[in-house]
């Protein structure tokens, strides 16, 4: 079963990300001892807003996975 693109992410900017994760996303790797702990996604707008969301696993549990989102401004 695929991976992509994220639920918990797909959610935030629905119409505008969804196009950005088909094209962009990178492989899920799930093995025994090896895999995907952390996804990030960076989104600018024109105007220099950034919305940085990152999601890592908790305790190497597939189960347990905790969002961070930051928003700034860029200096020009």
């Amino acid at each position: 079963s695929s991976q992509l693109p994220d639920p918990a992410i797909e959610d935030q900017g629905q119409d505008y990300i969804r196009p950005i994760l088909n094209k962009y996303a990178a492989v899920c790797v799930r093995c025994p001892g090896y895999g995907t702990r952390t996804n990030t996604v960076v989104l600018i707008d024109s105007e220099g807003c950034v919305t940085f969301t990152e999601r890592n696993m908790i305790n190497a549990d597939v189960n347990q996975w905790q969002t961070s989102t930051y928003e700034f401004k860029l200096h020009s």
